[in-house]
């Protein structure tokens, strides 16, 4: 099969297209033919070598997929060969024309792989750090850096819930945070005296997805570090005590079957703004880093 790789740490250009052996599931896993394969700011930082899960080179690439099952491992029973699933590829290595997940779920009916594609990372992260946050009913949230694919699928899901969302993003993407019932603050100086006048009683809790040297400031506005989580400020967490959030580790996962009744019910709209060949994932990867991307990016493959 064709598939995503980097022998060496570095920039999108590290990424070359190369044959690897096509693989096959062990017990509890399934094989998809690959439809579609989002990409994410993890993906970035692994192949930077700015962030390592222990892994040596060469190493592949891409954790979201939606695809078609085409190869059940023993024990498996929950999907069928044929059925249309997405979910998180086992060992990062979505971007290529198959790949082995364990955590999947069925494509709700009203999505395509495209669409898919761009879900599983991003929901999954938003719902486990909403969840370490205890955001519920009449919960006052600020998140900072709402405009993003992760940034608005929390602006979603806590809505959802039943919570009240201040988002913080530029001026240009106001408007979309309005779409989707958050009330927009422009980040930078001043922040927090904007985020004060939109909610002069206070805040219950914060959520950095943007990692941009505010904990301090949101620490303040929600009343103590027990009440922020970052996902994107591992030094600063250590430094005022906030907790931060992989979003993945020490969890099961859960949001991927979970998702369909909102999406049905025209609540949840993870938008794809671009998408790609597999063989401009290097491409991909740039925009991913330096561009201002709302939504997802995504690679068509199948």
């Amino acid at each position: 099969m064709k598939a995503a790789q980097f022998s060496r740490f570095g920039g999108p250009e590290v990424l070359e297209i190369v044959d690897l052996p096509d693989p096959h599931p062990a017990p509890g896993q399934i094989r998809i033919v690959v439809h579609a394969a989002g990409i994410n700011a993890t993906d970035c930082k692994l192949r930077s070598g700015l962030l390592s899960f222990g892994a040596g080179l060469p190493q592949t690439t891409g954790r979201d997929v939606a695809g078609i099952v085409d190869e059940l491992g023993e024990g498996v029973t929950d999907v069928a060969i044929g059925e249309r699933v997405f979910g998180v590829s086992d060992d990062g290595a979505g971007a290529a024309e198959l790949a082995l997940l364990t955590y999947r779920a069925p494509i709700p009916p009203p999505l395509g792989f495209v669409d898919a594609a761009g879900l599983p990372v991003a929901l999954e992260t938003a719902t486990r750090s909403l969840d370490q946050l205890g955001v519920g009913r009449g919960t006052r949230l600020l998140i900072n850096g709402a405009a993003g694919g992760i940034g608005s699928t929390a602006v979603q899901l806590a809505i959802a819930r039943g919570a009240r969302v201040i988002g913080t993003a530029s001026v240009a993407n106001h408007g979309y945070l309005r779409l989707f019932g958050a009330e927009p603050a422009t980040y930078g100086e001043g922040m927090s005296e904007r985020v004060r006048a939109l909610a002069p009683d206070g805040l219950d809790a914060a959520l950095d997805v943007a990692g941009s040297g505010v904990l301090a400031e949101l620490i303040d506005l929600a009343g103590g570090p027990e009440n922020v989580v970052t996902l994107a400020d591992f030094d600063g967490a250590k430094q005022h005590g906030v907790r931060f959030s992989s979003g993945f580790q020490g969890h099961a996962f859960h949001a991927l079957g979970e998702i369909g009744a909102l999406i049905a019910a025209g609540r949840f709209w993870l938008p794809v703004e671009r998408t790609y060949p597999l063989d401009e994932i290097a491409k991909a990867h740039r925009i991913s880093e330096h561009g201002h991307v709302r939504g997802r990016l995504v690679l068509v493959i199948g």
